[in-house]
């Protein structure tokens, strides 16, 4: 089947493409471009496996390829991480014209993604996302970073990739947990922008939380062209691009608790419930529309409900959420199905409400 391209593009950055399909893998070295002699290919160490035959394929096209190991999981975002990425790049000669593949989950994109940022000021990058997650949101928009122990993605830069590859075979090799966890950002696309999105996984959901579903193709695609049509419109979040971090606010503070150990998937699907019990508490939307996010994430196996005893510390969180703007806290909330809003320094009364709601057994 003809791999889907979706074109991402906005002011001040070069348009690329988003290609999503099955057996799409030989479309990297085009996307790598014939200006690069050199690639650095950083994948997460138990992904040796898979990356080799991206790593073969460069090699076929002629480039000079640097395989870049790095730890699973949130373990690569560290700074001294991407220090030794930077100090191989140095010792390999690495050139503006050169480029950096990142091959792997949404933390290792984005950590080649700000190595390929802050390398001589920004060189190529290419991504090749594995996990559902990180097709449908960590590798598409430019966003780019490393966690600090004050909190994740708080030190990063906007680098747009040159193009990124979603070859949906890999998703075989994901498991059934983290690909779940992957839904929830585009249960977020459907509530934001896409209804048909929140039909197809209502119409099948167990077949949406399997990497053979039906409609998987059609899923990608359309959390894709979201993300792609909000980022093309606002590069750097300083208007509309805010709406997708619907559900972020309660799920960043969620991770930071659980040190990074709890799927980010997890926790933005109990902040999407937090965030529209506040709709509903401020009388944006009625009860049967927060109904519909616990039925249907409930279907497809994300979690709903965090701890009661766990407020003090989520709202602390929360203070240095990226979103705040100064002392004050914002969060994306819904004036109903694909309408979103931003609902700007609640009173604690409300927040501690909706959080009620959330922790309720």
């Amino acid at each position: 089947m003809t791999p889907t391209r979706i074109t991402v593009g906005g002011t001040g950055a070069a348009p690329y493409d988003v290609v999503v399909g099955h057996g799409v893998s030989g479309e990297l070295a085009g996307l790598v471009g014939e200006r690069a002699r050199q690639v650095a290919v950083v994948h997460p160490e138990s992904l040796a496996e898979l990356a080799a035959p991206f790593v073969a394929a460069l090699e076929k096209a002629g480039y000079l390829v640097l395989a870049l190991p790095v730890p699973d999981g949130e373990a690569a975002k560290e700074l001294a991480v991407a220090a030794g990425l930077w100090a191989e790049l140095g010792k390999a000669g690495f050139t503006r014209t050169d480029a950096v593949v990142g091959i792997g989950g949404g933390a290792a994109t984005d950590l080649a993604g700000f190595v390929a940022a802050c390398w001589l000021r920004g060189v190529r990058a290419v991504l090749v996302p594995t996990t559902l997650l990180a097709m449908v949101d960590a590798a598409v928009g430019g966003k780019t970073g490393v966690n600090t122990a004050e909190g994740k993605n708080l030190v990063g830069a906007f680098h747009p990739p040159a193009g990124v590859l979603c070859d949906l075979d890999l998703l075989a090799t994901l498991p059934r947990a983290d690909h779940v966890a992957g839904l929830a950002e585009v249960v977020k696309a459907g509530f934001i922008a896409d209804p048909a999105i929140l039909g197809l996984i209502e119409a099948d959901p167990q077949g949406a939380a399997r990497a053979d579903g039906t409609h998987l193709r059609e899923l990608v695609e359309r959390a894709v062209a979201v993300k792609a049509e909000v980022v093309s419109a606002d590069l750097r979040e300083s208007g509309r691009r805010e709406i997708l971090n619907y559900g972020h606010t309660l799920g960043h503070a969620v991770e930071r608790r659980e040190r990074y150990r709890f799927r980010h998937g997890d926790a933005v699907a109990i902040g999407m419930v937090f965030a529209a019990e506040l709709s509903r508490l401020d009388g944006r939307i009625p009860a049967e529309l927060v109904g519909r996010h616990r039925e249907l994430l409930t279907a497809v196996g994300l979690p709903t409900r965090y701890p009661a005893d766990a407020w003090p510390e989520l709202r602390a969180a929360m203070r240095v959420d990226k979103k705040a703007r100064g002392a004050t806290l914002r969060f994306v909330v819904l004036d109903g199905v694909a309408r979103p809003a931003i609902l700007t320094a609640p009173s604690d009364e409300l927040l501690h409400a909706a959080y009620e709601e959330v922790s309720r057994a």
